[in-house]
Parts: C-alpha cells; sequence; structure tokens
C-alpha cells in the first residue's frame, strides 16, 4: 500500500499478512471492508451470493495494485454451505484472523405483514450466520491464540426505527450475541466487538431510500451535518481487527455521526 493511496488514514502494520474473512463483502459497507483490508496488505477472503459483483470487485483491487482476494459465492442462509466455504477458506489460509460478520438485507417490512416463514428467513440472513461464521473460526483462532471477530449491528434498534421490526430485532440480537462471545472466548485472546452504523450512504440506500426529504431527516438527527461514508465505516473495522485495539474486547462502537 502506498503513502499516497493511504493518505492521512492510519496503516496498521499488524494486519499486514492477516488472514480476514468478510461476510457479505461484495458491495456495501462490506466493499469497502473488503478493499481496504486488501490496501492494509492482508490476506483477504470475502463470501457473498451476488457472483458478478464479487467476481468483479476481486478484480478490481488486484488492478489496484493489491493481491486479489479470494471470492467465495455463497448463500449465507444456507449454513451448510457457509460452513463448506468457511472450510475452504481455512483449508487455503490454514487461518483466520479476523472475521467480519457483515451481511444483511434491511428491506422494508410492515408488522402486518410478517409471517412465520419470512421471520425464519430474515433471521437467517440477518443473524444465524453471523453465530455459525464464528463457530467455524474459533478452532483455528484458538490454536493461534488470537483472533478478531467484529460483528455488524445497527443503531436502527436504539433509535428505534420504524418499518422494518424483524430486521431491527436480529441487529438487537447481534449486540446480545457480541457480548456472550467476547465472556466466551476471552480466556483464548479472542476479541469480539460490534459495530453499529447509522445511516450510511451506500449505492443500495441512495438508490432506494435516500429521497432528498429522508436525506433532510438524517442531518437534522446528527450531530454531524453530512452524510457518512461507508469508507469511513471500514476504517473503525479495521481499528478493531488490528493490534492497537488489542485490549478492546465486549464493546459496541457506533458510527452514526452523532445520531444517537
Amino acid at each position: 500500500m502506498t503513502e499516497e493511496r493511504q493518505g492521512e488514514h492510519a496503516s496498521y502494520p499488524s494486519l499486514r499478512g492477516r488472514v480476514v474473512l468478510v461476510t457479505g463483502g461484495a458491495s456495501g459497507i462490506g466493499e469497502k471492508i473488503v478493499e481496504q483490508f486488501a490496501h492494509q496488505g492482508a490476506r483477504v477472503a470475502f463470501l457473498d451470493i451476488q457472483k458478478d459483483a464479487g467476481t468483479q470487485l476481486a478484480k478490481k483491487i488486484e488492478a489496484a495494485g493489491d493481491a486479489e482476494p479470494f471470492f467465495l459465492r455463497c448463500d449465507l442462509t444456507d449454513i451448510e454451505a457457509l460452513q463448506a466455504c468457511m472450510e475452504k477458506t481455512i483449508a487455503k489460509f490454514k487461518m483466520v484472523d479476523v472475521l467480519v460478520n457483515n451481511a444483511a438485507n434491511d428491506a422494508r417490512h410492515a408488522v402486518e405483514s410478517v409471517t412465520p416463514n419470512f421471520w425464519d428467513q430474515s433471521m437467517a440472513v440477518n443473524l444465524k450466520h453471523q453465530f455459525f461464521a464464528s463457530q467455524a473460526v474459533i478452532p483455528a483462532m484458538k490454536k493461534a491464540g488470537r483472533g478478531s471477530i467484529i460483528n455488524m449491528s445497527s443503531i436502527s434498534w436504539m433509535i428505534p426505527s420504524v418499518g422494518l421490526p424483524v430486521y431491527i430485532t436480529a441487529k438487537a440480537a447481534i449486540v446480545g450475541l457480541t457480548r456472550t462471545l467476547a465472556h466466551e472466548l476471552g480466556a483464548s485472546n479472542i476479541r469480539v466487538n460490534c459495530v453499529l452504523p447509522g445511516a450510511i450512504f451506500t449505492e443500495r440506500q441512495k438508490q432506494l431510500w435516500f429521497t432528498e426529504a429522508y436525506k433532510a431527516e438524517i442531518l437534522s438527527r446528527q450531530a454531524l451535518k453530512r452524510m457518512i461514508s461507508p469508507d469511513e465505516v471500514a476504517r473503525l473495522v479495521l481499528f478493531l481487527a488490528a493490534d492497537d485495539s488489542g485490549a478492546i474486547t465486549n464493546q459496541s462502537y457506533v458510527i452514526d455521526g452523532g445520531w444517537v
């Protein structure tokens, strides 16, 4: 990673050569997380259901001068498929130093429209895979005597938001999962933390929901009167993965421009 490309942002020597696995890494916040770990010199693997987007991202990163990430298409709601992809990644790299549980789907839905099947599917895409991905990397992390697991939640349950109650339930549960795993794994020097983004200006958000009225509402609620970018979220994730945060675990970090 060149000084010009890094600009004024931090470089973490401890991330060079580390194996990082990101779920939902082909677009949005996940895409920026993958890119920034690659820029730090980490060996990056990422999973996503979007085959074309994942392949294009891997090639883009290689063209920029970083090592091409190891991309595997995976439907994370299929736990057997997820476990198989985790096994392939660990077999390739012999280790996963950092796991970023990022994948999610914030499709809007009304309370009245929720069926048992929708509930199960929403929990599968937003919560269930975080536990089983974590479970899969624990043996290698314990063997190495270190590891960092970073779970992506949301401020949506803290505001609280409306119009997506099952998603919000899952995002609240992720904070609880983070706290229990931090205590389960702390004796093995495995750290578990949580990141709670606010209204992040991703392409998906811009295309689906960021009307001028909604942006005005966001800025009226935030202390910072500007939109927060996916790159800014990714930089917080880098810090929590690096040895610079080696004494930090069992914590939840809000990055929302001062909304909550």
